[in-house]
């Protein structure tokens, strides 16, 4: 589901445990505004950052008004370029005019490691600017440009303008490649609702010689009756909203040629009930590989087209699974060897690398993984080694170490609640851990995968940015490692809470499951304290990891200041724990998820300090969906509760996620049946209060009000509150109001307890 672990927001539910003491009253309170992401003081709550980015080798910042480099030993910056000059040199070109005066340099990239220029832009224009000769050196249009990619190599940019697909040549030329977009036929855009790791509609081959784009017909979807109230008289305006078990759209691939002008189309075949994804271009720049779907999504193909011609060409490797495939990465080919290229796969229960050899053809026998029955079987058309295996996953393909010929890795091996860099050797296999092997880590390699900058946290540990070197000693000194930036904690002189994190055991009594609690600003253990459940518990999503506090919300914070405990748990079917942990819930959301909840209940009950009398719970988007769910299900332990933008019945989501952890409401009746929240609307107990977005384009309004009407037959009575013309969560200040309201709405709830 598209919001994942989204919005934050839970209400004052209860009447407060006890009153701070009088050390906690010492220091300073937070306020929602401190604490709120659309709040005044949020920014200024954050632990500081910088803000990175590679020229070639070299480690460069970029600040609101400059950008310059940083020493990898010692940390320090050194501008070399200002907008004031980039401005100066624009309105020198314009005859003094500053209409194309660039507004930020946090947005700065250095395309060219042999270059002083810098690639700069704004609503009008983008530039290449030579900080060295103080010279504009290179200027292109972007007005009304949306979906724009821009290839280093050509200079040329392919982009949306008024629903269809155009082409900007380095020499300023457009080119209109389509005249028949619109809301019905879509251009260069995202395709099947984001889903299978989808985020572009356009992908340039290397040089940016050729451009493959998406193309989807979606006139046969059903259009979603949303409706803009802001007008003087409200305005329909539909989405196209393909429902599980309903029409979806057809996509197809087109390929625009630079040098002849010419399109063709990838010989697919029929794109009906069909998924085309991952698109990667060969390093020939001709050759297309891309992974195709069936609608069920239990058979999964990697396909090679010709991109001159777009003919098929062959299948590369075939995988199929008793529940489901998701192809979420398009392959990666090495940079030394254009014959073999990186595939991530799930085949053996664990996300991993194989390296697949397209010099060495093989018999296509299907297998079956070696050890536990995943339920995968697989086909090899050409020599696939595996690069990575155990049970844990890869995260992430970061790059690659050019000189050391290895593959530079994003995993969970430390733990679940942790994400490390490796580099995995390609000859053999074997890792190598290079961070400091705690907390959770995200960075960028060098392109020639030298040197990688890591940002990490820890749960005590804000944020610390360390240079690692995969190229020797000479760059960092001393280890390979050395730590560039430390954040201080923007939260000194502040009233905290105690966070921790520990495990329980799942409702199957064998899997480890995750949670984190935040005890009250001067917790006393002798007390007993209201307790709030957040709950996500979806796929796609965790909540606890060991970056800073456990990787609370901010908002935690703000209900442990008011005097609650906060409980969160990661149920089997959420993220990072291999296909067995995930697919556990297929065809019956929410039930193996409310027992695992449930184990967490029965943890909190035997606190001494947690009052079971005084139990809320809250979750947004698939939480919503949960909230509900152990409202209605388990009514006498959940005396109140907040669902957020929730599922109602799944037949009223979407085609592509919906069909893949349900299939059909046709060939799943039992499970929809099982799984609607309607049918439970006669078991509300407790106080339920439902917030919406009014233009939710994610889980359409409908499921809000029929759960509603539901309620108004059974003689329940949730609160329901909605924001117009937002959708699946509250942007701004917005967020501020939100938790402001629910607050307002604190004296009745405190009745029903």
């Amino acid at each position: 589901m598209k919001i994942k672990n989204g919005i934050l927001v839970l209400s004052l539910l209860f009447s407060a445990a006890h009153t701070p003491a009088i050390m906690a009253q010492q220091l300073k309170q937070f306020t929602l505004e401190d604490l709120n992401f659309g709040g005044t003081n949020y920014r200024q709550m954050t632990p500081a950052n910088m803000y990175l980015t590679w020229w070639g080798d070299r480690l460069m910042y970029q600040d609101a008004e400059e950008w310059g480099t940083v020493d990898m030993r010692t940390g320090e910056k050194k501008a070399v370029g200002t907008l004031d000059k980039v401005n100066e040199a624009l309105a020198s070109l314009d005859g003094g005019t500053t209409e194309s005066k660039m507004r930020s340099a946090m947005g700065a990239s250095f395309p060219y490691p042999d270059s002083t220029m810098v690639l700069l832009r704004n609503t009008k224009e983008r530039i290449l600017y030579d900080w060295q000769s103080g010279r504009v050196v290179w200027r292109q249009t972007c007005e009304g440009e949306t979906n724009s990619d821009w290839n280093t190599r050509s200079r040329a940019v392919a982009f949306v303008r008024n629903d269809q697909l155009c082409v900007t040549g380095a020499d300023g030329k457009t080119l209109q490649l389509t005249t028949d977009g619109s809301r019905e036929i879509v251009y260069g855009q995202a395709v099947h609702r984001n889903e299978f790791g989808i985020m572009s509609g356009t992908f340039w081959n290397g040089d940016g010689s050729r451009l493959a784009f998406y193309r989807m017909d979606q006139s046969m979807v059903t259009d979603y009756p949303q409706v803009n109230t802001f007008t003087r008289i409200a305005e329909e305006e539909p989405d196209k909203y393909p429902m599980a078990g309903m029409a979806s759209h057809k996509v197809t691939v087109g390929v625009y040629d630079m040098a002849t002008g010419r399109t063709v189309y990838l010989n697919t075949g029929d794109p009906t009930d069909r998924y085309f994804t991952n698109i990667a271009w060969g390093p020939d720049g001709k050759t297309i590989y891309m992974f195709e779907l069936n609608r069920d999504q239990n058979d999964c193909e990697l396909v090679e087209y010709d991109g001159v011609t777009g003919e098929r060409r062959q299948t590369i490797y075939r995988e199929t699974n008793d529940k489901y495939v998701e192809p979420l990465h398009p392959i990666v080919f090495l940079p030394w060897d254009n014959s073999k290229f990186i595939m991530q796969s799930q085949r053996d229960g664990f996300n991993h690398l194989y390296l697949v050899d397209l010099k060495k053809a093989v018999y296509p026998d299907v297998h079956v993984p070696q050890g536990a029955d995943t339920g995968s079987r697989y086909t090899e058309y050409f020599k696939t080694t595996q690069l990575t295996s155990g049970r844990w996953v890869v995260q992430e393909l970061a790059g690659f170490d050019r000189k050391g010929r290895r593959a530079v890795i994003l995993s969970t091996e430390k733990s679940p609640l942790q994400s490390n860099f490796y580099a995995v050797s390609i000859p053999n296999g074997r890792r190598t851990a290079l961070d400091n092997g705690r907390g959770v880590h995200y960075g960028e390699l060098s392109p020639s995968g030298a040197v990688l900058y890591d940002k990490y946290s820890e749960p005590d540990v804000p944020r610390n940015i360390d240079v690692i070197s995969l190229a020797g000693r000479a760059v960092t000194g001393k280890s390979g490692r050395n730590t560039i930036f430390s954040a201080t904690d923007p939260w000194q002189g502040y009233a905290v809470p105690e966070y921790s994190s520990g495990t329980i055991k799942a409702a199957d009594g064998v899997t480890d499951l995750y949670w984190r609690m935040v005890k009250p600003v001067d917790f006393d253990p002798s007390k007993k304290y209201p307790t709030v459940v957040y709950v996500y518990g979806g796929p796609h999503a965790h909540n606890v990891d060991a970056r800073w506090h456990w990787a609370s919300r901010s908002w935690e914070t703000y209900m442990a200041q008011k005097g609650y405990i906060l409980f969160i748990l990661d149920n089997r079917g959420s993220e990072n724990r291999g296909t067995a942990f995930e697919q556990a819930t297929f065809r019956h959301l929410g039930q193996e998820e409310m027992k695992d909840q449930m184990k967490g209940v029965e943890f909190l009950k035997s606190l001494p300090y947690v009052d079971a009398d005084r139990m809320g719970v809250h979750g947004w988007s698939y939480g919503g969906f949960m909230t509900i769910s152990l409202m209605t299900n388990y009514p006498d332990v959940f005396k109140v509760g907040v669902a957020g933008g929730p599922v109602i019945d799944w037949k009223w989501y979407e085609v592509m996620y919906g069909e893949r952890y349900m299939d059909t409401p046709e060939t799943n009746p039992e499970g929809y049946e099982q799984t609607s929240l309607l049918r439970k609307a006669k078991d509300l107990k407790g106080k339920l209060q439902i917030i919406i977005g009014m233009n939710d384009p994610t889980v359409v309004p409908q499921h809000a009000l029929q759960f509603l009407d539901a309620c108004t037959e059974a003689g329940t009575q949730p609160d329901f509150f909605v924001y117009p013309g937002e959708g699946h969560n509250m942007m701004g200040h917005k967020s501020v109001h939100l938790h402001e309201r629910i607050k307002i709405g604190r004296a009745s709830c405190r009745e029903r307890v």
